[in-house]
């Protein structure tokens, strides 16, 4: 079964080549990652050789969840050095601010020639995967290597819930050498163990990103203040932030706002697409209905924004720019993409607006519409007017805002949680460490 799995991934790595290479070079996406991903990793990974722990994490919002655990790490395993790898370069791009990760590469291909010769570079005592990452062939030759792995943050969502279970039987093979599941809800628990996991590996410790977010009370991050400042909006302009929008939303936001201005002439739309290299793309749509519309890399510094349109080009800055706004629509819910993490504009009190398709994210969702913390419209006709009214009545925004800063702090611990099952499954010590070969 592993064979027909590393051939298949074969396969599709061959047929996917022409397009990463026209990204490649296009956008200049995967360029200078590809020897990481086939197994070369930086020489300075662990040049020393000794047993470490590595954290994968695929992209912004994995990267982001780690940001209280990877402390919690450093200060429990100070003997270890902790290596992080990501998927995507925005991922890598997040990662590097992250504060006590010793360095950084590119997740390698699941293929068992690469998986080797990452594993004896970087030498892991502990594996440890965010969400719902899970490669068969790593997590075989970590526990045929007596590596710990546990997964933190584990997510099974309604989306991907029908496709693993077509897979049961291997799915199960990959579950099983987990040594602990740290999953974000009873239903997310629960669907890992019908997956095949074991019940006694499994243990609800609840959303890492519940501890990371920022609020009023924790403050900004120092780095904050550089991109606040190119936002120096007046205390009475209007500020609506369209979130990691999807091809297909953006026109439906632009036309919702054009009418929104004849009633709130002054207001300001933060178009933040969920790919960055589609910034140009949503720029031209914006000119294209007559707006005039800049990108965010041209703002000025303590200035405000004088175009009624900015496209956020750059990466990382979303979470911050949060601050500024006055209502939030949160993007890949009007487009069948199953949604996106709401907890970054809620932890801030800002209203949030979201659309049907929430599927990836369908628990979260439920549980802020359920507490009247945040608003679900049933499709793009909904948009304005939920809009509008949100715009004219400060004391719905208050209440919507008020009810979720309030869940998000019931919700809080994860991190303590979690980081007591790593000790459980690894106490640490040089004496834990992992075999150089894989026992077999």
């Amino acid at each position: 079964m592993y064979f027909l799995y590393s051939l298949a991934l074969l396969v599709y790595a061959l047929l996917v080549t022409p397009r990463l290479l026209y990204d490649a070079i296009r956008y200049g996406k995967y360029r200078g990652t590809l020897a990481e991903r086939c197994g070369q990793l930086p020489p300075e990974i662990n040049t020393d050789r000794k047993p470490s722990i590595w954290v994968h994490a695929v992209s912004v919002g994995e990267v982001l969840a780690t940001r209280t655990l990877i402390p919690a790490l450093r200060q429990r395993y100070p003997g270890h050095s902790l290596w992080m790898s990501t998927t995507t370069q925005s991922g890598r791009a997040v990662a590097a601010h992250i504060e006590g990760v010793d360095g950084l590469f590119y997740f390698p291909l699941d293929l068992v020639p690469v998986v080797h010769r990452v594993l004896d570079q970087v030498r892991p005592a502990l594996f440890i995967t965010v969400d719902t990452e899970l490669w068969p062939n790593l997590v075989r030759h970590c526990r045929l290597r007596g590596i710990k792995t546990v997964l933190v943050n584990g997510r099974i969502s309604d989306r991907s819930f029908p496709r693993y279970r077509l897979i049961r039987p291997f799915f199960r093979k990959v579950l099983v050498g987990i040594d602990r599941c740290c999953a974000q809800s009873d239903e997310s628990g629960r669907r890992l163990v019908e997956l095949g996991a074991p019940g006694d590996h499994v243990v609800v410790t609840g959303n890492l990103k519940f501890d990371t977010l920022s609020t009023p009370a924790t403050g900004s991050p120092p780095e904050a203040d550089s991109v606040l400042r190119r936002f120096c909006v007046s205390p009475g302009r209007m500020v609506l932030i369209a979130a990691s929008t999807h091809k297909g939303e953006e026109v439906c936001v632009l036309e919702a706002f054009s009418r929104i201005t004849r009633r709130h002439p002054t207001a300001l739309l933060v178009m933040a697409p969920r790919h960055p290299e589609r910034a140009r793309e949503v720029l031209r749509q914006a000119e294209g209905l007559g707006f005039d519309a800049v990108y965010r890399s041209e703002l000025s510094v303590d200035a405000a924004p004088s175009a009624p349109v900015v496209v956020l080009d750059t990466v990382g800055e979303l979470a911050t720019l949060l601050q500024r706004a006055t209502v939030v629509f949160l993007g890949g819910t009007l487009v069948p993409v199953g949604g996106h993490n709401l907890l970054e504009p809620a932890a801030w009190g800002k209203p949030v607006v979201f659309g049907p398709h929430m599927e990836n994210f369908a628990e979260i969702a439920s549980l802020f519409v359920s507490r009247r913390a945040a608003l679900q419209i049933g499709s793009s006709e909904e948009l304005e007017l939920t809009l509008m009214d949100l715009l004219d009545d400060p004391e719905k925004r208050r209440d919507l805002g008020t009810a979720a800063v309030a869940l998000l702090a019931a919700h809080r611990g994860a991190t303590e949680r979690t980081l007591a099952e790593i000790e459980m499954v690894w106490p640490g010590g040089y004496g834990a460490a992992a075999t150089l070969e894989p026992a077999v």
